[in-house]
């Protein structure tokens, strides 16, 4: 994975005339720091979003020094969607953390051609591990699945430096039929 860093300015002026002056507002946190009231640029924090997404790992640069983090919070405007604050928890990259990271399911397409429909009870699954092995989101493939059929962590490929909180048989998603009969001969089949 790329090494992604942003600079993060530090910040005096208020919220609002920052935004009007190009940049996005936001706060370090960490150990050993009392939050940082800071501003990055606006264009390059878009980028970097449209380019990686927002649950990523990233190196905040501060005057002559890189610190570690992830993005904890990014608040936006309800009605224009623009970013208007973002909160970033640094970290050291061999500490432990705890995170719910979101679940990415594909092959959705092939279970509806099958009359089949993934129903989803829980987007997001806990995990604990070093922050260095942590990944960004978790994809299982779901176009082998069969009607009647579960989602559980032994669906998940994690790294096995990270170790998920939930059960082993805890359910966060299953597949059913939009119609039962349809399903069931389409399998058969």
């Amino acid at each position: 994975m790329n090494k992604i860093v942003i600079e993060a300015m530090k910040r005096t002026e208020k919220p609002k005339r920052v935004r009007r002056d190009g940049f996005i507002p936001g706060v370090l946190s960490g150990p050993g720091l009392v939050s940082a009231q800071v501003q990055f640029k606006a264009a390059e924090l878009n980028k970097i979003f449209e380019k990686y997404g927002t649950r990523i790992k990233l190196w905040i640069k501060t005057d002559a020094e890189e610190k570690f983090g992830f993005i904890k919070e990014i608040q936006k405007d309800p009605v224009e969607g623009k970013i208007i604050h973002i909160s970033i928890q640094l970290v050291k990259v061999d500490q432990n953390v705890k995170l719910h990271l979101p679940i990415i399911f594909e092959g959705q397409d092939t279970l509806k051609r099958k009359f089949l429909q993934l129903h989803i009870k829980k987007p997001r699954i806990e995990v604990e591990g070093k922050v260095k092995f942590m990944p960004s989101n978790i994809v299982i493939d779901v176009s082998k699945k069969k009607f009647g059929d579960s989602i559980t962590v032994a669906d998940f490929d994690l790294p096995s430096q990270i170790k998920p909180i939930a059960s082993n048989n805890e359910i966060f998603a299953s597949i059913k039929g939009k119609n039962k009969e349809l399903a069931e001969e389409t399998e058969s089949a």
